[in-house]
């Protein structure tokens, strides 16, 4: 089915960009047919006069970012307000609706010569942004036209309020002209809201032209996401090629559009930006062939966009724009997140990441192995989930991990679980077990309250590899989003060239660095608290020591529960002695050379959480253990009866009173461990093979059967 793409465009930056919410043109596209048209093919301003028909026009009285205009193209919401205060989990976020031939296809409407200056435009298709959304700014690269986020304008413009660049073909802007056009809004936006950040994602030439700005303002609080910057310029594979681009004769130049096209990215993953990845092979391969042969055609728009005069002048804006960036890094004190491609075959962008992240103070570096030049315009990078992962989404001067956080959509969701332990999921199928107000046990999650604010606390198995079949669960059968409070290990910053990891979407997925004031923000908003009493210890236990609880003698966590009147979840998980044997635990490692030192210089850069703590538990040694893998078993887990705390006042004031429920919990969390180890020798599928053989039939890991409760 057709949507339409639409954009406001702001004519004439320097006077309009304060009143950003009534701009008064839109730019419209038919998107997801193969004989997309432009609406409104005149509908950009010439000099400040709209050329639009009438009935095109958009009011000011718009009120909120993005320029939302209600619903183009889209089913109408009539009777029903939009929630502008939070997201629902699992949102569909859009990723994927518009590909490069979309871009093509708008592209070649926003080349017609106008005579304008530069200007900002904001996608329609973003929506409205959520209440206290911060400022998103896009700056293009070499084509200037602007629309290199067009395959994310629905899943930023949800959380940002997001303003793109325009640089008109013909014009003639010097790169300072430039910077100060950013420069402009950049001090407006801070003076207008001072605590809040400002976004600058910068691609290639438009990463020049963040790092610029960032080192003119270093007072404001700017974060730099940088998408293969051409700070690298002068080691351009192409670099000898530049002076005969520009003595190439005219008859010659329509070439060079193809020619690029083919440096700049990788045709597939362009292609295989909105390709159905659920599809047999036959048809997706059919899907991808489609795209091709609908993008090879529209590469002819290429020539339109940087046209024989025009490459010679952007060949010098981008050695200028190289040249002041690079003798200016010293003094950017923004927070950087570079995105490198590996396959860049116009700029040596991995090995500029790790420049970068050298001579930058606050720089965190990603590289994507299998991209081209044009990042943010190929399949499987979503940039609104890059910027969550790494930390950088926040609304304030700080990173509040609680009220910053953004729930996974359904593809982050769908990614997530089968890219980095769906071979967990498989090899292990957990069943999860609940008990009812009554006692009764039954399969699946409806014991556990759906209302919170609940805290469940229990065992965490060896290298915590329970955790992802408990949040996939939550996810898939309640759709609530699990906070669990984590090490802060998980959470320091890194410069390592990988990427997205594991931990990276530990942060997508709830995880919280576990701190008093983590915990009671997260009671406050009425969240699922996951709770580990035994922490890292517990996790990284040694021999001997499976299925034991070690947990702390202060019962802290009993008291902020009774505090906000919450429910507690004791729940036990057995399952790690059915995967992998023990064979080298700490004390193993710490006799081996140079492994031992390699630990203690770990535990040194580490934030220990137990300080406070007597005993095991205070032991945070963090190490990898050596674990020789079995025949895979399977998961369960068993939720227990809900523990409520409400009109349990005497917990608060009586410290007797509090460790005897603090026992009471331990006590039963355990039970449920005994529980389980009894009950599994009774599932028909324990073994790997038996339920290889019931899912012949194509049943889905987590529907085979289990023992009876």
């Amino acid at each position: 089915m057709a949507s339409i793409l639409s954009f406001r465009v702001s004519p004439n930056f320097p006077i309009n960009f304060g009143n950003r919410h009534g701009f008064g043109v839109r730019i419209m596209c038919n998107l997801g047919d193969e004989k997309s048209t432009v609406l409104s093919p005149d509908s950009v301003s010439v000099n400040g006069a709209p050329v639009v028909k009438e009935s095109e026009k958009i009011g000011s009285s718009i009120s909120g970012g993005n320029g939302h205009v209600g619903s183009i193209g889209e089913e109408k919401r009539q009777g029903k307000k939009e929630d502008l205060t939070q997201l629902e989990v699992l949102w569909d976020d859009g990723f994927g609706s518009a590909n490069m031939k979309d871009y093509l296809d708008v592209a070649k409407e926003l080349t017609k010569p106008d005579g304008g200056p530069p200007r900002w435009f904001s996608p329609v298709e973003c929506g409205r942004p959520l209440n206290g959304s911060p400022l998103l700014l896009f700056l293009p690269g070499m084509d200037g036209v602007g629309l290199g986020l067009i395959m994310h304008h629905r899943s930023l413009g949800r959380v940002f309020e997001v303003q793109c660049l325009h640089i008109p073909v013909y014009d003639r802007t010097p790169f300072e002209g430039l910077v100060e056009i950013v420069e402009c809004v950049v001090r407006e936006e801070h003076a207008a809201s001072p605590n809040r950040p400002i976004y600058l994602v910068g691609d290639s030439f438009g990463g020049c032209l963040a790092l610029a700005v960032a080192a003119r303002n270093p007072t404001v609080d700017l974060v730099l996401v940088l998408a293969n910057p051409a700070t690298s310029l002068d080691r351009s594979p192409l670099k000898p090629l530049f002076p005969v681009l520009e003595a190439l004769p005219d008859e010659l130049h329509s070439t060079v559009p193809y020619l690029l096209s083919f440096v700049m990215g990788e045709p597939v993953k362009m292609a295989m930006a909105n390709v159905d990845k659920n599809l047999p092979p036959n048809p997706m391969l059919r899907q991808l062939s489609e795209n091709l042969t609908a993008l090879l055609p529209r590469l002819s728009v290429l020539s339109d966009l940087i046209p024989k005069d025009t490459l010679i002048w952007k060949l010098k804006l981008l050695k200028s724009a190289a040249s002041y960036a690079n003798s200016r890094l010293h003094a950017v004190k923004a927070e950087v997140l570079v995105l490198a491609s590996l396959k860049d075959n116009l700029l040596p962008s991995g090995d500029e990441a790790k420049r970068l992240s050298r001579l930058l103070k606050n720089c965190e570096v990603r590289t994507f192995k299998e991209n081209g030049h044009t990042l943010l315009l190929e399949d499987g990078i979503n940039l609104l989930t890059v910027i969550k992962a790494t930390g950088k989404y926040r609304r304030s001067r700080r990173l509040d991990f609680v009220t910053d956080y953004l729930p996974p959509t359904l593809a982050e969701y769908k990614y997530g679980f089968n890219e980095y332990s769906g071979w967990l999921q498989y090899y292990t199928s957990p069943v999860l077990f609940s008990t009812l107000g009554d006692g009764k046990v039954v399969q699946g999650l409806s014991g556990v309250p759906s209302e919170g604010p609940v805290l469940l606390v229990g065992y965490h198995m060896l290298m915590g590899l329970e955790l992802s079949g408990l949040i996939e669960a939550f996810l898939r059968e309640k759709k609530i989003m699990v906070r669990g409070l984590a090490h802060p290990a998980l959470f320091a910053s890194s410069s390592s060239n990988n990427e997205l990891s594991y931990f990276d979407y530990t942060r997508v997925f709830g995880a919280v660095p576990v701190t008093a004031s983590n915990f009671f923000k997260l009671f406050s908003t009425k969240s699922h608290i996951l709770l580990y009493p035994g922490g890292a210890r517990e996790a990284l236990h040694y021999k001997g020591e499976e299925y034991k609880l070690i947990w702390p003698d202060r019962p802290e966590f009993v008291r902020m529960a009774a505090k906000f009147k919450a429910t507690i979840v004791p729940f036990g998980v057995v399952g790690e002695d059915d995967i992998g044997e023990l064979v080298l635990d700490y004390n193993d490692l710490m006799r081996i050379p140079v492994l031992n030192d390699l630990i203690r210089e770990g535990a040194n850069g580490n934030v220990r959480v137990r300080t406070g703590d007597d005993g095991e538990v205070g032991n945070e040694n963090l190490f990898l253990p050596g674990i020789l893998p079995k025949i895979p078993g399977r998961f369960y887990y068993l939720f227990g009866k809900p523990i409520e705390t409400q009109g349990k006042e005497e917990l608060l004031k009586d410290r007797k009173s509090t460790e005897e429920f603090y026992m009471q919990i331990k006590s039963e969390v355990a039970s449920n461990i005994d529980y389980l180890l009894k009950k599994r020798e009774e599932d028909p599928y324990r073994s790997i093979i038996d339920r290889a053989i019931y899912r012949l039939a194509s049943a889905p890991a987590k529907d085979v059967p289990s023992f009876s409760p």
